[in-house]
């Protein structure tokens, strides 16, 4: 799949390279701010001088890095468009692209086209994309190519498309023993291989996670998720009224495995999907695999309730462990993020 066809449709603007904002001062009274194709969104950001600004993205394609720091608090960024697919912000580094001053590799994290530790960051109506690609760079094995890297608690993602291929959300947390909490809302996102990844108490409501088509010969082609929660993490990943489609043929996917970092042995991952259809891309038989050995899925926290479509049939039951109604009581969007209610507003 090449560049052009990832973002195909998604915005009839050029690509155009990141561009100085106007001069700081045309900016530092306002509390909205506008990003313009040829201005840069990450000068927009930098110019931000307090909590609760917000700037608006007009349609156009915009070829840059993006990373927003702690300090910028309660910061929305939004489309000019009611449709995500007119602003795009998107970039192609690598887990093993080298860094231009020559100092290593950009590693998972570091190779994100959207990075924010800003907590009360809401982005709506926007499409955030790492269009980089193994076939074009066969001499790179850190094949990572994340679009989006998260952190900060309260982060909210609603009418957002992210796009990629391996890894492309990255859905965390601060740090090893922070539960930061993350709410997505009505979000498309694709990718291949563990493309929503990370240690987030992250809720997924009514979103539509799609696997892509890949050119290889062995299965499974793909994982959608692979939670890395914290042991002392009640909760991780939330999917509930969702859609789980594919572009792959059948049984080629599954939806998870789980994933121990090395930095973080002791992780005990947590995914539930609830009341969510997915189609016969994944292998309904066994849809949960193994990342290490080590680790099988089966000592994990994943469960299942009352979902439908083909890749949800139950033919195995020990390989789809599913909640009882008592326990699907304590896996809803109010216990996994407690007082922060985004689910009862619009951004």
């Amino acid at each position: 799949m090449r560049r052009r066809t990832l973002l195909a449709g998604l915005t009839g603007a050029a690509l155009l390279p990141a561009a100085p904002a106007p001069a700081a001062e045309a900016f530092h009274p306002r509390r909205v701010l506008h990003v313009h194709p040829g201005d840069s969104v990450q000068a927009a950001v930098d110019t931000v001088d307090g909590p609760g600004r917000t700037i608006v993205v007009h349609p156009g394609t915009y070829r840059e890095v993006v990373n927003i720091p702690a300090e910028k608090e309660e910061l929305t960024i939004r489309g000019a468009s009611r449709d995500p697919r007119a602003a795009v912000i998107v970039y192609d580094n690598a887990n093993g692209t080298p860094k231009p001053d020559g100092s290593g590799t950009h590693g998972t994290a570091g190779s994100a086209t959207f990075t924010s530790a800003a907590p009360g960051l809401t982005v709506h109506g926007l499409t955030l994309a790492n269009d980089w690609l193994r076939a074009d760079h066969p001499d790179i094995t850190g094949t990572q190519a994340v679009a989006a890297y998260v952190t900060g608690d309260r982060s909210h993602f609603e009418n957002v498309r992210l796009l990629a291929h391996q890894d492309t959300l990255f859905a965390d947390t601060t740090a090893l023993d922070a539960f930061d909490r993350q709410y997505y809302r009505h979000c498309h996102i694709e990718g291949d291989v563990d493309f929503v990844f990370g240690r987030a108490r992250a809720v997924f409501d009514g979103c539509r996670f799609h696997t892509l088509q890949r050119d290889v010969t062995f299965t499974p082609k793909g994982m959608v998720f692979a939670p890395s929660t914290a042991r002392a993490n009640p909760y991780g990943f939330l999917a509930l009224r969702s859609r789980i489609t594919s572009g792959a043929e059948d049984a080629a996917y599954k939806i998870a495995r789980p994933w121990v970092p090395s930095y973080e042995t002791t992780a005990w991952p947590s995914l539930v999907v609830r009341d969510t259809w997915i189609d016969p891309g994944i292998d309904a038989a066994a849809p949960y695999t193994n990342m290490r050995d080590a680790y099988p899925w089966q000592t994990m926290r994943f469960r299942e309730r009352a979902n439908s479509g083909p890749g949800a049939e139950i033919s195995v039951p020990e390989n789809r462990p599913q909640l009882t109604a008592e326990e699907a009581a304590l896996h809803t969007p109010r216990t996994y993020l407690g007082n922060w209610r985004p689910y009862d507003r619009r951004p």
